[in-house]
């Protein structure tokens, strides 16, 4: 009876012991839409993490800024109060300065070019540069090339800008540039932009096709420049500490699983890009495709000279020119 009882107290211990070891749940967040090159991201890596640690992780996702903005899930990450995030890198070099040189507008040829950096060399050094920072970054992802919309007018050339009042992003880099435009910048986190918009408190804004497609921007804002200014990437980040708990082959789990992530990212990001503009006039956007964009990089000219004392001339051309 006695010996039943232990192997039934045994069985049963070591049954609360696999419960509890299932139940390490995690946390990831974005600040758009399920239904978007972001949400497919996270949802993939929620999916692999619990696929390839055996359900002994789980990931909980989060979407349209429920735990907050990009800039707040961040500082969530780095304080340990929340272990995951997926973020644009628009707020990142408030935290890691070294990521701000890849939001200077015009560095990136195309999309295969920003990629090809970002999994090379220089993208790799840039991941390590989180470490000292209290994250470990996964993997970089993708939010595509940044387009203006607004209210107001067609825009053409850079002189249709000056004077619009435009939400930007909390990054140094982009108001700095977007002044040189003349544009009234107003940063601003991007769960409050829609109603901002809506409200005209700005008259437009600035984000890739996925983001105007899953925000309904169409619906607040007339008129579409296809400028691709600036590229944006995303990033997989996960807090330092929990990370390096972690055994080494879940680490390497949770490094395979944003890869994962990243991969349909982008293949979502392209299909958005190859259908973005037809779906977007088809709301009644009026679409400029075919404004001269060496207008837009001569516009800037002051505002990169700045740029190539700030990051190294050398630095610049080194992505620039990366094949």
């Amino acid at each position: 009876m006695q010996l039943t009882k232990l192997v039934l107290g045994l069985g049963l211990a070591t049954g609360l012991m696999t419960t509890a070891l299932a139940q390490t749940t995690m946390r990831i967040s974005i600040s758009v839409a399920q239904n978007s090159h972001q949400g497919v991201a996270i949802d993939t890596f929620a999916k692999e993490v619990e696929k390839r640690t055996g359900g002994r992780y789980k990931v909980q996702t989060f979407y349209n800024g429920a735990l907050g903005g990009e800039r707040e899930s961040i500082e969530a990450v780095q304080l340990g109060t929340q272990e995951l995030a997926f973020s644009s890198t628009g707020p990142v070099p408030n935290f890691v300065p070294e990521t701000k040189i890849l939001d200077v507008p015009f560095l990136f040829r195309d999309k295969a070019h920003a990629r090809a950096v970002l999994d090379g060399p220089i993208g790799q050094d840039l991941l390590s540069k989180f470490d000292a920072k209290g994250f470990k970054a996964l993997a970089w992802a993708e939010n595509g090339f940044r387009h203006m919309t607004n209210s107001k007018r067609d825009v053409r050339e850079p002189a249709d800008l000056k004077g619009l009042k435009m939400r930007t992003m909390e990054n140094p880099v982009h108001i700095a540039a977007y002044k040189g435009f003349g544009i009234i910048t107003t940063p601003m986190a991007f769960p409050e932009v829609f109603t901002a918009l809506q409200q005209g408190t700005v008259d437009g804004q600035e984000n890739p096709l996925p983001v105007i497609i899953s925000a309904k921007f169409d619906q607040v804002q007339k008129h579409l420049s296809l400028t691709g200014h600036v590229y944006s990437p995303c990033i997989f980040l996960m807090n330092k500490a929990a990370f390096d708990k972690l055994s080494a082959q879940d680490k390497q789990a949770f490094l395979d699983a944003a890869k994962e992530g990243a991969k349909v990212n982008r293949a979502r990001v392209d299909e958005d890009d190859a259908k973005g503009v037809a779906d977007l006039r088809a709301k009644g956007m009026t679409v400029i495709d075919d404004l001269d964009k060496s207008k837009f990089v001569a516009a800037l000219a002051p505002v990169n000279a700045q740029f190539e004392k700030e990051f190294g001339k050398a630095n610049l051309d080194k992505i620039r020119n990366y094949k």
